[in-house]
């Protein structure tokens, strides 16, 4: 009987927990879906557009947001050389030791290293930004409803609040996230970056690159998946062939 009540309510938290997501995201303005080169069953990373979302992501926002579950090796999966990897971890300072004075100290990032955070801890984070907490981006496109489109949305949605909606201190305003006020400024502007091979850096082209950058970085080993897949599905559409061919053969005599 205990089984059967833990069933029922695990049904019934399924069943109310898509009601509840729309309800907190009520209020919000539709979010247009965009074309990605990562979606689909077949879809890619387009590796130039990771290394330029990438340096959008190191100029704009790596200064508030966290990307630790990501290590400094794996951005040789994006088209860096390991060389470049290296360099890019070692502009960066993690903490290490103890010492054999048993303290800790810092040094430049390696290979082996995760993504550093921006702020000692939680509470430096929220005193830097007004009270809010930052996400970690590491898993952003897939703990928001809405994935890579919603965050595309958010990062190009800023812009002057209607008349009838007063922004609290601090605030500004999109109509993309929940109530249409976030304590985010507009991170994103004309030629905030320069890419090194010569795309224009405006506010959509960044946005569309970092959450690019971001959907990689959600889910690094994609197309390993997709290729593993393709594999699986050849071999069970053989397999599914060699079994009615030997089926036929095995009844072919029996009537």
């Amino acid at each position: 009987m205990t089984r059967l009540r833990i069933l029922m309510a695990g049904l019934a938290i399924a069943a109310i927990a898509p009601i509840g997501m729309a309800l907190a995201a009520g209020g919000t303005k539709h979010i247009e879906p965009q074309e990605w080169h990562f979606e689909g069953v077949f879809g890619t990373h387009d590796r130039a557009q990771l290394q330029r979302g990438y340096l959008v992501y190191k100029e704009v926002c790596a200064a508030c947001h966290r990307l630790n579950y990501v290590q400094f090796r794996h951005l040789v999966d994006i088209g860096f050389s390991e060389a470049q990897a290296k360099t890019i971890a070692s502009e960066f300072e993690v903490e290490d030791g103890p010492n054999d004075d048993g303290d800790m100290f810092t040094r430049p990032a390696g290979l082996s290293d995760n993504f550093p955070p921006p702020f000692a801890n939680d509470k430096a984070a929220r005193a830097s930004n007004n009270g809010a907490l930052p996400p970690n981006l590491s898993l952003i496109t897939k703990a928001r409803p809405g994935g890579a489109n919603y965050v595309f949305a958010l990062l190009t949605g800023f812009g002057d609040p209607p008349s009838d909606l007063e922004l609290a201190d601090g605030m500004n305003f999109n109509p993309y996230f929940t109530g249409s006020q976030i304590a985010m400024a507009p991170p994103l502007s004309e030629d905030a970056v320069e890419f090194a091979d010569g795309t224009k850096a405006t506010t959509e082209q960044m946005a569309r690159d970092v959450v690019a950058f971001l959907a990689w970085a959600a889910e690094p080993r994609m197309e390993d998946r997709h290729r593993l897949g393709f594999k699986v599905m050849v071999f069970l559409i053989i397999l599914t062939i060699l079994l009615y061919l030997a089926k036929q053969r095995v009844w072919r005599n029996v009537h």
